[in-house]
């Protein structure tokens, strides 16, 4: 009924999406690094993958799954790589990464936002092996690109 490479294609693709977001829900929440909202929206990619894959999985015959999946990964590059771009002074932070947006002269104000402050964007809290999540997302993300892409081709050639 399914054919096997398909398959075990789109299971591989969503386990490094499903590891991915483990990752970072673990660095977040039990080693209490917090996100920046540029990490945060890297995570969307991969909720959207884990959604593809599902759906390839059961309808693989229909390569639009594959599509699909370059350009949520596309997108992937573009996020984590602008978020990289901020960390090495190559962009500067958007509005949405610095805190300088907090009106200190209203004290409820003030005091809400406390409690919802995440750190800049530029500010890089936790490495691995020396490299930031960002730059490891980027790196993984133009592998899965190039994983799809090569899979696409092969296919083609069957």
């Amino acid at each position: 009924m399914f054919h096997k490479t398909e398959n075990s294609f789109f299971l591989f693709i969503l386990l490094i999406s499903i590891l991915t977001i483990l990752s970072a829900l673990y660095i977040e929440y039990i080693l209490s690094i917090p996100a920046c909202k540029l990490c945060l929206y890297q995570r969307i990619p991969y909720v959207i993958s884990i959604v593809i894959c599902f759906f390839g999985y059961f309808f693989s015959k229909n390569k639009i799954w594959c599509h699909l999946l370059i350009t949520t990964f596309l997108g992937s590059i573009i996020i984590s790589g602008y978020h990289l771009g901020i960390e090495n002074n190559i962009f500067k932070e958007y509005s949405g990464c610095t805190n300088e947006n907090i009106d200190t002269t209203d004290k409820k104000e003030l005091l809400q936002s406390l409690n919802n402050v995440l750190p800049n964007c530029k500010n890089v809290n936790f490495r691995i092996f020396g490299l930031s999540l960002a730059t490891i997302n980027f790196i993984l993300s133009i592998a899965l690109v190039s994983i799809t892409i090569r899979y696409l081709n092969n296919e083609k050639n069957r």
